[in-house]
């Protein structure tokens, strides 16, 4: 596919160009080593690396044009060199324009917030599916086009290869697409360009602190998204979070409220929350959930107003809402023949462990333990570790502090800071196995009949990255495997 320079320029703020825009490109690319002859190279300036010390290397490729924020000194009289003020922004316009701005072929609506992203995108995937619409879905556990899937790398992908995979399903004729939109992604600009038909707010915690360096800049990238949406879009935003307000401030977006406990244009109640399910009560209605836990209760209320803010019947909604499965590692539970429950969490960030822990203190029955089993990632925001600790050790009866995704860091050095945050009285409850997968089998031994055991912080990631090698590893299997269950 060839396009001419000026057509992908089209609404991209140019401040310089040298040469012709009527040459045509057949490709984009930001990385030099994947320049090809009549390519068009965009120099990013990348948090860890400046892509403008790669253009002469694109140039000798063969690309046909540059984008640059800087104009390089030795110019190459056979290439076209464009200078922008913001290589991110130009990227994202120019992929859009570049795929024939396939968003504007879709519904696509994004869904921002520390948790609950990735269960709302795909819960309205599996709603949309079951109304009959084929439906695209970008989200950290699974990309799909329609029913084929397409590897998941990024909770956003960059914009080259987002927009290239809507303009798979518009052509596989999708109509819908629901996208995890993470605050990298935000910020870096990877979905500038695209047209959104609405936004879902689902709340905001600590996390990303390392990346934006602190709550403020992490608030700013997400409301970044709210302010870039249209004037015919929804803004759909967690009457229930504090920081709802904030997000639909200044948007010239149709604005909406849900919530469970806070008045909101969309209300429901939490009925009954139970191990294998929850009752939910929406407009009067109820609604048996095969989810567990309070904040599942809210996140299908997101998925209920965004559905009927893209135009479909409540009453067929509601009926399928209760056919809905939760996304993978997102509260996954598992019973053996003896009684135990294993619940499989992502939960990475103090407030997800938070709400996932209270979510089993309020399933329990009895007198069940709950025996938790919890690492950090490494290379990752440091201040979250004491306050993980701390929160899983107030709130289990037994307690294992156990290796993650440990990556460049020692995973005892990390261990120790999860530690850090824990009391006196919560270190005598608690076991240090660095080795998870001992730490999994650990957990499970303890365990009784009726007991609950919390595998939390990998949830769908089917690896373990130590030193930069990523081993296979599923916490899921490893809990089939132990305790007997036949899957």
């Amino acid at each position: 596919m060839a396009m001419k320079l000026e057509d992908i320029l089209y609404k991209v703020a140019v401040r310089e160009i040298y040469g012709s825009t009527g040459v045509e490109a057949n490709a984009l690319c930001i990385d030099s080593r994947q320049v090809v002859p009549q390519s068009l190279f965009v120099a990013r300036r990348g948090t860890i690396t400046n892509a403008h010390r790669f253009i002469p290397s694109a140039v000798e490729k063969g690309a046909v044009a540059v984008v640059c924020s800087e104009i390089p000194a030795d110019m190459d009289e056979d290439t076209v060199y464009v200078c922008v003020d913001d290589c991110d922004q130009a990227l994202g316009i120019m992929a859009s324009n570049f795929y024939g701005n396939p968003s504007a072929e879709l519904r696509l609506c994004g869904v921002t917030g520390t948790n609950g992203k990735t269960t709302i995108a795909t819960l309205l995937h599996q709603l949309f599916t079951g109304l009959g619409y084929a439906t695209g879905l970008v989200s950290t556990v699974r990309n799909l086009i329609g029913g084929k899937e397409v590897s998941a790398t990024h909770t956003t992908p960059d914009a080259i290869s987002l927009n290239a995979m809507l303009r798979e399903m518009a052509g596989a004729g999708c109509t819908y697409c629901f996208m995890e939109v993470s605050s990298h992604a935000i910020h870096q600009k990877r979905i500038a360009g695209l047209e959104f038909a609405g936004g879902i707010f689902t709340n905001l915690t600590h996390d990303h602190l390392d990346y934006h360096g602190d709550f403020a800049g992490y608030l700013r990238a997400k409301k970044a998204f709210f302010d870039m949406l249209p004037p015919q879009a929804f803004a759909l935003a967690n009457a229930d979070d504090r920081n709802a307000k904030v997000m639909l401030q200044n948007t010239v977006a149709r604005k909406f409220t849900y919530g469970l406990k806070s008045p909101a244009d969309f209300n429901g109640k939490l009925m009954e929350n139970l191990v294998d399910g929850l009752l939910l009560s929406i407009g009067g209605k109820e609604v048996w959930s095969r989810l567990s836990g309070g904040f599942n209760a809210s996140n299908l209320m997101a998925v209920y107003a965004a559905a009927v803010l893209l135009e479909q019947v409540p009453e067929k909604v509601l009926t399928l809402l209760s056919g809905l499965e939760h996304a993978e590692g997102r509260f996954e539970t598992l019973r053996s023949e003896h009684g135990i429950t294993a619940i499989i969490d992502y939960a990475h960030t103090p407030d997800a462990l938070l709400n996932v822990l209270k979510a089993i203190q309020a399933i329990r029955t009895g007198n069940e333990q709950v025996i938790t089993v919890v690492g950090a990632g490494g290379d990752r925001d440091k201040a979250k570790r004491p306050l993980m600790g701390s929160i899983a050790a107030e709130h289990s009866d037994r307690l294992i502090l156990t290796s993650d995704n440990p990556r460049s860091e020692e995973p005892q050095a990390i261990i120790e800071e999860i530690k850090a945050g824990i009391s006196a009285a919560g270190i005598k409850k608690a076991l240090v196995i660095t080795n998870r997968k001992e730490a999994i089998a650990a957990a499970c031994a303890l365990a009784q009949p009726g007991d609950i055991i919390l595998v939390a912080g990998k949830g769908h990631e089917k690896y373990q990255e130590i030193k930069g090698i990523r081993y296979p590893f599923d916490d899921r299997n490893i809990l089939i495997e132990l305790l007997n269950i036949t899957a």
